[in-house]
């Protein structure tokens, strides 16, 4: 299933930078581990936001919940899901 995800983050003003830091470091690390995997297909920076738009291929419903659940940035995201589905018109055979 696939499935289109924004997600904007919101850090807390006061936050220390090394906390922050500590946040984005695993943030990123558990990002990379999708992407390599498959499930995280494409992530995409939103210009001049702190956001982005991604895909992901999973399972379900409730797979993509726990994978959102789990990212160390989750308490400080607005997300916002939208499941996909393959066009009529597409002349693509896959999901690339």
């Amino acid at each position: 299933m696939l499935f289109h995800v924004r997600m904007d983050v919101n850090l807390p003003p006061g936050m220390p930078a090394d906390v922050a830091n500590e946040i984005k470091s695993r943030e990123k690390a558990y990002s990379q581990e999708l992407q390599r995997s498959g499930k995280w297909r494409h992530i995409w920076h939103l210009a001049g936001k702190y956001a982005n738009f991604s895909i992901f291929d999973v399972e379900s419903n409730a797979e993509l919940h726990d994978i959102l659940t789990a990212l160390p940035l989750f308490a400080y995201m607005k997300i916002s899901v939208t499941p996909l589905c393959r066009h009529p018109s597409s002349v693509r055979d896959d999901n690339a």
